[in-house]
């Protein structure tokens, strides 16, 4: 009797702790993000403290002042090379195609060292760095007497000396680095604020890539207005240093931030896993895909097995290297 007493209590005790255990579970799920993501300090995301709106005003901003100094530069900048530093046509149109292509190549190191090593946190912080110092160099060119060329006399220009090509070339191209850190970082790091595992948050990610090309556009029309004006009926010094201004508080204003952030860790180097993905591919090349997909192979958990990843479920486009997931036999 004693023992079937002491029986019939404890089962009561043992369903309250697992009732317990799936509300703290829950409880817990409902506090942190469910993407893997984490503060600043390496901790589980908190939902109520971290990402969402309240993050991206900073991410934002950034990304307009960004602009508006890419494109402050980039609208007029045959007209300095030419009336400025006394480059003919073709030497000044070479000298922007080229500069404007460095631009648009350099993503492709930002991306890489953003995926597999710094995470785009720490790019952003270090490519937007390189950018304000390459807008400081420009602003200094075109406002220090010693560093730019003496104005025309009449039709009479001294051609600028080698030491002036220099400086101002550095600051260029020190924005086409730095510029290369920001552009395919910046959209991502955004979209990282909002918890994919929630419905909601999910739903906002949306409404951020529309604000996030609204801010672009801001930044394009104050730049083609406001600063080419400047430039044109000011003069270069200011046509420069405001955007540099700018520049500097978004980068301020992206610091201050931080705390807010959510973070994805860095998953290791994408060249490598699509090696990996076309070496399988052909050693499998002879398999038969099987039809029913569950056959294939897929990690049990919900995550990735690349660290700072997120699982993705199988879908019917790409059949053509499903032999990379049969299984070895």
């Amino acid at each position: 009797m004693g023992d079937e007493g002491e029986g019939s209590v404890q089962t009561p005790l043992l369903e309250e702790g697992n009732n317990a255990l799936l509300q703290a579970g829950k409880d817990c799920e409902e506090e942190y993000t469910g993407d893997g993501s984490v503060d600043f300090w390496g901790r589980p995301s908190v939902k109520e403290n971290t990402g969402n709106w309240r993050a991206c005003p900073f991410i934002l901003g950034n990304e307009c002042c960004e602009r508006l100094a890419f494109y402050g530069i980039n609208t007029n900048l045959v007209t300095y090379l030419t009336k400025s530093l006394h480059q003919g046509n073709a030497a000044a149109a070479k000298s922007v195609t080229t500069w404007a292509g460095t631009c648009y190549v350099t993503p492709l190191l930002g991306a890489v060292l953003a995926d597999a090593y710094w995470g785009r946190y720490w790019t952003i912080a270090a490519f937007s760095t390189i950018y304000f110092i390459g807008m400081t160099t420009l602003t200094l060119s075109a406002s220090v007497s010693l560093l730019k060329p003496l104005s025309c006399i009449g039709s009479v220009c001294v051609a600028a000396s080698i030491g002036q090509y220099a400086v101002f070339f550095l600051g260029l191209y020190l924005i086409a680095l730095g510029t290369g850190g920001i552009k395919p970082c910046v959209s991502s790091f955004g979209a990282d604020q909002f918890d994919d595992t929630n419905p909601k948050e999910k739903k906002k990610k949306c409404s951020f890539f529309n604000w996030f090309y609204f801010s672009i556009n801001v930044g394009l029309l104050v730049s083609n207005s406001v600063i080419v004006w400047v430039q044109d009926n000011v003069g270069w010094g200011w046509g420069f240093g405001i955007p540099t201004v700018f520049m500097g508080l978004a980068i301020g204003s992206f610091f201050y931030g931080t705390p807010l952030y959510r973070f994805q860790k860095p998953g290791g180097s994408p060249v490598t896993r699509m090696c990996q993905v076309v070496v399988a591919s052909l050693r499998k090349l002879r398999k038969k895909v099987p039809l029913d997909h569950s056959h294939l192979y897929e990690v049990q958990d919900r995550n990735s097995a690349i660290q700072g990843s997120r699982r993705l479920e199988y879908t019917d486009e790409f059949k053509y290297i499903s032999c990379v997931l049969t299984k070895q036999q």
